[in-house]
């Protein structure tokens, strides 16, 4: 009961902290794409949690453990979360309160689709991998061991795949040119946490080295 309290609780303030960085540089709450967006959030929030929960609980409560381990790790975390919020408080001051650029309702149309095909992509990681932990650890305390079916037998990284597509729908669903320009900064920010968790695991997961050669890409098959 305490884990699923923890959810909600951290869930709640999650969503809140989003409306507020949306909604208060727009300066109005009448802004549809961005309900739609937090509805979104919801509708796949809430099944993909009742199934960890009950399938897995102690992925869930690794995620929420969230403890970094190392320097370059926090220095990572720190700097995405930074350019998250500003990424947040600028998408709303272009597509709502400036209007600095325009963008058609098929693209908007489209970021939900490239929205929802990402939150697919996190589920689908989660519930084949059972060390998906947000924070880089080897998990030799809960028995970690190497992962290569569902996603995993296509890409190395398929939940920074799908992050990286998280963040170019939720742009083009609120209708910002600017927070889709910022996409490749997300994208370079995933690739660098990359290469260097897989220096880790290379050196002291059992296996990933061989899983390595087997799995050539990282975040998209025949391209990286």
């Amino acid at each position: 009961m305490r884990t699923q309290i923890k959810v909600i609780v951290v869930g709640g303030i999650e969503l809140l902290v989003i409306a507020l960085g949306l909604f208060i540089p727009a300066g109005t709450i009448a802004w549809p794409a961005a309900w739609v967006f937090l509805g979104l959030l919801i509708a796949a929030g809430l099944p993909m949690t009742w199934w960890l929960l009950k399938y897995d609980p102690g992925l869930v409560e690794e995620r929420l453990r969230f403890r970094l381990e190392f320097s370059w790790d926090k220095a990572l975390v720190a700097i995405m979360f930074a350019f998250i919020l500003f990424w947040l408080i600028l998408m709303p001051l272009d597509a709502v309160r400036f209007r600095w650029s325009r963008m058609a309702l098929p693209l908007q149309t489209l970021g939900a689709l490239v929205l929802l095909i990402s939150l697919c992509i996190s589920f689908l990681t989660m519930r084949e991998n059972p060390y998906s932990s947000a924070v880089v650890r080897v998990q030799k305390d809960r028995g970690q061991t190497v992962i290569s079916t569902g996603p995993y037998r296509y890409v190395r990284h398929p939940m920074y795949a799908g992050g990286c597509l998280f963040f170019l729908g939720t742009a083009l669903l609120l209708g910002s040119w600017y927070g889709v320009l910022c996409v490749p900064a997300f994208v370079a920010l995933f690739a660098l946490r990359a290469v260097l968790e897989e220096r880790l695991l290379r050196a002291e997961l059992e296996g990933y080295a061989a899983y390595m050669a087997r799995v050539k890409y990282r975040f998209l098959p025949r391209v990286w």
